[in-house]
């Protein structure tokens, strides 16, 4: 099957790829851009280690095809640190020891952006909920919920 042309932005930069009509947004992303952040886990949208910004919103890229995505803007792990500095909830997360084995991070990195980008001072409820899509083995979310909270606070 021929491939199909898609145009959209992601981290701040105007992107045109050719992809398979069921190419995945994910495989386009890693694939196509390198932007290998994203990772996939499940591949049915379960565990949210694929999720990224698409129009703010958090979205499981196993999930949604690449030409779904055409004219949209798109902010992936990658897209979170502006000019070399980290973005505040990458260093909180690094300060509170909030990552393992790191796998999940990336998806939870983006949960947690969408999040405070909608509600800068989130309860620590509304945390967990916004959270809730993203697996981890490792953590068990406290110090992840710690620092998303430091992160809000500024901190």
């Amino acid at each position: 099957m021929a491939k199909i042309p898609v145009s959209f932005h992601v981290n701040g930069e105007s992107q045109e790829i050719l992809v398979q009509p069921w190419q995945t947004l994910l495989s386009a992303l890693r694939d196509e851009l390198g932007l290998t952040g994203t990772k996939e886990g499940c591949g049915n949208g379960n565990c949210g280690a694929c999720a990224v910004l698409v129009n703010g919103r958090t979205v499981n890229a196993c999930c949604m095809l690449a030409a779904e995505a055409q004219d949209l803007e798109l902010v992936t792990v990658e897209g979170l640190a502006q000019e070399g500095t980290l973005d505040p909830l990458q260093q909180t997360f690094i300060d509170y020891g909030a990552l393992q084995c790191g796998f999940c991070t990336p998806g939870l990195l983006i949960s947690s952006r969408a999040l405070l980008n909608e509600n800068p001072t989130p309860t620590e409820h509304e945390i967990r909920l916004a959270i809730a899509g993203n697996l981890c083995r490792c953590t068990g979310y406290d110090k992840v919920v710690r620092a998303i909270q430091a992160a809000a606070q500024g901190t």
